[in-house]
């Protein structure tokens, strides 16, 4: 950061909007028109809080944490959860 900028009056989180509706970015072009684009979540999307984020880097560690909990639960466990974790495997 250069030293003429100053954040000491800065708000933090000023702008953060929640990312459940999906979102829409503005790009403006060249020629002054502007092209909107509006996103959606994918389907399967799962927003994780920032304090479970902490713990988990990526799909495949929140995956094997998720597996294991499965596993507590034996009456939860139904012929469809052995044929999923046979289709994508297990570690």
């Amino acid at each position: 950061m250069q030293a003429e900028y100053d954040f000491s009056k800065a708000e933090r989180g000023k702008y953060y909007r929640s990312l459940e509706n999906g979102y829409t970015v503005r790009v403006r072009q060249s020629d002054g028109s502007t092209v909107v684009n509006h996103y959606t979540l994918a389907e399967g999307t799962v927003l994780l809080a920032p304090d479970v984020r902490e713990y988990f880097s990526d799909s495949q560690s929140v995956n094997e944490a998720l597996r294991s909990l499965i596993n507590l639960i034996p009456e939860k466990r139904t012929k469809r959860v052995a044929e999923h974790r046979g289709k994508y495997g297990s570690k």
